[in-house]
């Protein structure tokens, strides 16, 4: 079995190690461009050792924002800004990728730290659009129920969306299918009551993720990995979108081309009863790499050099990605190394301006 810090290889890109680092937030854009705040606060977490960093959830369009100060690459200027970032996080030996999204029932909310709640058209807010006209819960914004056409719309975005994240540099995409955003809404009967090609069956339900997948994989070079994340339960006791149903469709997304599955859970419904604890969501990662055969990566409550190791090293997962760990601790990759007792390979992750103080 391989470990964390062995190289690991996708298509024809190869990660120093399988620490990466998961798309988070920031909540710190202006019209959806990325600005000094993110070349600072990724390109840290590329000099502190992972293998892999990508860049937050990027709206493929306005109205697939969060919030109104979301991260964006709608329009071709959002272009260059995302490739001062990738050339960066690639010149400090990671891989730089990006996470496509479009929150769906879930956008024009407040950032966290303005509060909670909706934000009015008034106040820069939008209509949100979703599959059907169903809340996230009480007080939130009634979302447009979007027509098939509209639905065609919005895969080509995310289609333009990989051209322009292929320009910038990015050599990985991840495509958001989770967190009760706009495909994960599709994806479980609690969110989707449609009756028409787009909801019902499992296979109908599934339907624009597969779609919007095709899509970008036939733009996005076939040298270059996509990944894709799934929410992998409702955490919904006798209803909701289920662990089988991702077994089902993590196949049905690696027949589309998709190389790794990274598995998270929850964010459909509000007030889910979710066990949380130390790697609570690595069962899933290890159920979908045995039975849909494709590789994954873990993520949840990761923290410890140990874990991490032993995730990889038994093959519950491929990689681990780490969200809060790596706010902490940007070089939590380097640290791990070196706790684990790979000196020469940690000594290899610290950048020549600072190997003297080692």
């Amino acid at each position: 079995m391989p470990h964390l810090f062995d190289p690991y290889t996708v298509k024809g890109v190869t990660l120093r190690n399988r620490v990466g680092v998961s798309p988070m937030c920031q909540y710190s854009c202006a019209d959806g461009f990325a600005s000094d705040w993110h070349l600072v606060h990724l390109g840290a977490r590329a000099t502190g050792g992972a293998g892999l960093v990508c860049v937050e959830a990027t709206a493929v369009e306005p109205r697939g924002r969060i919030s109104p100060q979301d991260m964006g690459i709608w329009k071709d200027e959002h272009v260059e800004p995302l490739a001062r970032i990738a050339r960066f996080v690639a010149s400090q030996g990671a891989v730089p990728a990006i996470q496509l999204a479009h929150a769906g029932r879930k956008g024009s909310t407040l950032r966290p730290w303005d509060g909670s709640g909706r934000v009015e058209v008034e106040q820069g807010g939008w209509q949100p659009v979703a599959p059907s006209a169903l809340p996230f819960d009480d007080g939130w914004h009634v979302p447009h129920a979007l027509t098939a056409g509209e639905i065609a719309e919005i895969t080509g975005s995310f289609v333009l969306a990989a051209k322009r994240a292929r320009a910038a540099g990015f050599r990985w995409i991840e495509l958001h299918f989770a967190h009760g955003y706009l495909a994960h809404e599709f994806l479980s009967p609690l969110s989707n009551t449609r009756t028409d090609a787009y909801g019902g069956s499992f296979d109908a339900r599934a339907r624009f993720a597969l779609e919007t997948t095709r899509a970008v994989r036939a733009v996005w070079p076939q040298d270059l990995p996509l990944a894709a994340r799934l929410s992998c339960t409702d955490w919904v006791e006798g209803g909701g979108w289920t662990l089988e149903d991702s077994v089902s469709l993590s196949r049905k997304l690696a027949a589309e081309g998709v190389d790794l599955v990274d598995c998270s859970s929850g964010g459909n419904v509000p007030r889910a009863k979710i066990p949380v604890g130390p790697g609570y969501q690595v069962p899933f990662a290890e159920e979908i790499r045995r039975s849909a055969g494709v590789a994954t990566s873990a993520v949840g409550l990761i923290t410890e050099a140990r874990q991490a190791e032993a995730i990889v090293s038994t093959g519950k997962a491929d990689m681990v990605m780490l969200a809060r760990a790596t706010l902490r601790d940007p070089y939590w990759a380097l640290h791990a190394a070196l706790e684990l007792g790979d000196k020469t390979k940690a000594l290899a992750m610290v950048p020549v301006q600072y190997q003297r103080a080692f």
